[in-house]
C-alpha cells in the first residue's frame, strides 16, 4: 500500500491499543504499584529494571536505557520497520490504515503476489531439473534446508517466467517494477536464466527480490535483483526473517558474505546467520542486526578485500554501539568460507571460532597501530588524530569511555587537554553519585509536558518571554502549543507524532525521568519550572543591559521593572519551597 500514514491515525492507533497488552504478549509482566515490571528483553539481567507505564503508554528500562511506545517496542523486539510495526498494531486493533497519497508514493499492490508466484514457479522448476538438484547435492544441501529457504531454479530460455506469469501489459508492468525483466535489442526477456534462485524476504517474510547463482560461465556468478520500490539492498539482509523466526530472542547474530554460507550454516544448526546483498554493511544493516541480537559477529575472508569490508562494517557499527551491544570480527584463512569451514571442522569447532572472534575494540586499534611506530611521540599523536573522529561517533556510555581510556593507554599520556572535550559529551554518564542530567527549569518544564501533556493549558501567557533566546526555548514554546491542542494525548502518542522532530531523542530521555505521580504535586512542580524559566530569562535580560549610569530614563524604568519582577519570581519560588 502506497502513501504516507497520517499522524492523526498514529495518534488514534496509540489511543486504541494498550502498550501493556502488546508487551505482555511477548514478555511476562508483574504489577508493581501503578506500573508493570519485568526483566528486560533487550539485555541480560536478574533483577527487573524494565517498567511499563499504562498512564504514559510508554516502556523504559533503567538498565540498558531502551524506551518507547508500543510501536517502538515492536520495532526493537521483532526487528520491524516503522510501517510494519504500525500495520501489525492496526491489525490487532481492527483498524484500516488510511494513506496520504503523494506524488512520490507508488502503490505496491500486486507486486508481493507476483514475486511470491515467481518464487513458487522457481521452486517447482527445481524439482524437475537434474543439473540444479545435483549442484545443490554437491554443495551438501539437503532437500529439507532447500525447502526451508525456498531455493528454486530459473530455467534456461529467454521468456519462461514471462510466459508463466502472463504476457499482458499489466503483468509485464508488474514484472518491470519488480526488477524481473531485462531489456535487449530484441525486447524484454527474463532477467534470471539457468540459475539457482534464492528468494529474498523482508522482515515480515514477504518475497521482495531474488539472488541467482549461475550454473555455467555465462554472465556474472551471482546476480541480484535491482533496486525497486520494495527492495533496497542497503536496508535488507538475506536470512534475517528466518533467523528471527528460529528463536524468540537471538543472543548472537552472524554476518557472512554469501547466500550459500547462510543456508549451509543453518543446515549445521547455526540458524542465526544473515548476509548482506552484494553491498557493504550500512548503518541501516547495523541497526537491524542489533535489533535482532545484542552481539553481532562479522565473518569475512582474511585477505585484503575481506579486511576492507570488515572495516566498512566497523565504521557503520560504531554509531550504534549503545549500552549492552557488542560487535566482533572473525577472519577466515585464505581460501576458506563459513560453508567449507563448518563442513571440514564440524559444528563445535566452528562455534569455538565464533566464541574466540576478535572484539571490535581490538580490531579497531590494531588497524591503526600496525602501521604506526608507536615508539615515537609523533606516531602516538597521529594515533590520537586518526582515531578521534571515529571514537566520537560512539554513543555516550561506558564503552565510549573505555575506548578513550584505551587510547590514552596506547598514547602513553593522559591526553587531558586534547581528549577531555570530546570524551565527555553532555549525554555521557557522569561520575558516580551525580545525576545523569542536571534538572534545570527548562528540562523540568519539558519533562513535565512530555509525561503529562494535560499540563500545557496552565501556561497562560508567553508575553513575558518575548524575544527569549534561552537554549531550548523554541522547543518549549512549540511543545506547549502542540500539547495545548491535544491535552489528553499520552506520552507515547506525543513522541510518535514528534518522530521526525530534531528534539525527539532529547524528549524521549526526559520521558524516562522519575517525577511525582500525585496530580497536585505534578502541577506545582510544572508551575515552579515555568517560574524558574521566567526567572532565568529575566536575569539574562538584566545582565545584558548597560550599566545604570549609561541608561536613559526609559531604560532605567525597564531595568527597575525587571529587577522587581525578578524579586517577585524569587519570592514565589521560595514561598512554594517553604
Amino acid at each position: 500500500m502506497g502513501g504516507l500514514i497520517p499522524d492523526s491515525f498514529i495518534e488514534e492507533l496509540l489511543g486504541r491499543i494498550d502498550v501493556v497488552d502488546v508487551i505482555e504478549r511477548r514478555v511476562p509482566l508483574k504489577k508493581a504499584g501503578r506500573e508493570f515490571q519485568a526483566c528486560c528483553p533487550f539485555h541480560d539481567e536478574n533483577t527487573p529494571s524494565f517498567t511499563v507505564s499504562p498512564q504514559k503508554q510508554f516502556y523504559h528500562c533503567f538498565g540498558c536505557g531502551a524506551h518507547g511506545s508500543a510501536i517502538g517496542f515492536l520495532m526493537n523486539y521483532e526487528g520491524l520497520e516503522f510501517v510494519d510495526a504500525v500495520e501489525e498494531l492496526a491489525r490487532l486493533a481492527g483498524l484500516q490504515i488510511p494513506r496520504e497519497v503523494t506524488r512520490t508514493a507508488r502503490p505496491s499492490a500486486g507486486l508481493y503476489d507476483l514475486l511470491d508466484a515467481a518464487a513458487g514457479y522457481y521452486q517447482e522448476q527445481l524439482k524437475t531439473n537434474p543439473e540444479a538438484i545435483e549442484y545443490l547435492k554437491q554443495r551438501g544441501l539437503s532437500g529439507e534446508i532447500a525447502k526451508t529457504f525456498g531455493i528454486g531454479y530459473a530455467p534456461q530460455g529467454w521468456d519462461r517466467l514471462i510466459k508463466h506469469l502472463g504476457t499482458d501489459e499489466k503483468r509485464l508492468g508488474l514484472l518491470r517494477r519488480a526488477g524481473m525483466l531485462s531489456q535487449g535489442k530484441s525486447g524484454e526477456y527474463d532477467k534470471f536464466r539457468h540459475r539457482i534462485m534464492f528468494p529474498i524476504q523482508d522482515r515480515r517474510g514477504r518475497v521482495i527480490a531474488f539472488g541467482g547463482r549461475a550454473l555455467d560461465d555465462d554472465g556474472p556468478k551471482y546476480l541480484n535483483s535491482p533496486e525497486t520500490e520494495l527492495f533496497h539492498k542497503g536496508r535488507e539482509l538475506y536470512g534475517l526473517y528466518l533467523a528471527r523466526k528460529s528463536q524468540a530472542k537471538l543472543e548472537r547474530i552472524l554476518v557472512v558474505e554469501g547466500y550459500m554460507d547462510v543456508v549451509a550454516l543453518a543446515q549445521f544448526g547455526f540458524g542465526n546467520c544473515v548476509a548482506t546483498l552484494g553491498t557493504a554493511t550500512t548503518g541501516d544493516h547495523a541497526e537491524l542486526l542489533f535489533r535482532a541480537a545484542d552481539e553481532v559477529v562479522y565473518c569475512f575472508d582474511g585477505d585484503k578485500a575481506g579486511v576492507k569490508a570488515a572495516w566498512r562494517a566497523l565504521e557503520s557499527t560504531l554509531p550504534r554501539l549503545r549500552e549492552g551491544r557488542q560487535a566482533k570480527f572473525l577472519f577466515l584463512p585464505e581460501g576458506e568460507d563459513p560453508d567449507s569451514m563448518v563442513r571440514e571442522q564440524g559444528t563445535e569447532a566452528f562455534a569455538a571460532l565464533l566464541d574466540a572472534a576478535q572484539p571490535l575494540s581490538e580490531f579497531f586499534f590494531d588497524h591503526y597501530t600496525e602501521t604506526l611506530d608507536m615508539g615515537t611521540l609523533d606516531a602516538r599523536a597521529k594515533l590520537v588524530d586518526l582515531t578521534r573522529p571515529q571514537l566520537e561517533k560512539i554513543p555516550a556510555g561506558v564503552f565510549r569511555d573505555m575506548m578513550f581510556s584505551r587510547l590514552e593507554g596506547l598514547a602513553q599520556h593522559r591526553l587531558e587537554d586534547r581528549a577531555a572535550s570530546f570524551r565527555r559529551s553532555p549525554e555521557s554518564k557522569p561520575a558516580a553519585g551525580k545525576p545523569a542530567q542536571q534538572r534545570t527549569p527548562m528540562r523540568m518544564a519539558l519533562a513535565h509536558l512530555v509525561q503529562n501533556p494535560s499540563l500545557a493549558p496552565q501556561v497562560k501567557d508567553m508575553a513575558a518571554f518575548e524575544g527569549c533566546d534561552l537554549p531550548g526555548f523554541d522547543i518549549y514554546r512549540e511543545l506547549v502549543d502542540f500539547c495545548a491542542k491535544s491535552p489528553n494525548m499520552t506520552t507515547a502518542q506525543l513522541l510518535e507524532l514528534w518522530h521526525d522532530h530534531p528534539a525527539q531523542s532529547h524528549l524521549q530521555k526526559l520521558a524516562t525521568w522519575q517525577i511525582p505521580g500525585e496530580e497536585h504535586r505534578l502541577a506545582q512542580e510544572f508551575r515552579d519550572a515555568v517560574t524558574g524559566l521566567e526567572l532565568q530569562w529575566t536575569e539574562a535580560r538584566i545582565g545584558r543591559m548597560p550599566k545604570i549610569v549609561d541608561l536613559d530614563p526609559a531604560d532605567r524604568e525597564t531595568l527597575l521593572s525587571l529587577q522587581q519582577r525578578r524579586q517577585e519570581l524569587i519570592d514565589a519560588l521560595h514561598g512554594e519551597a517553604s
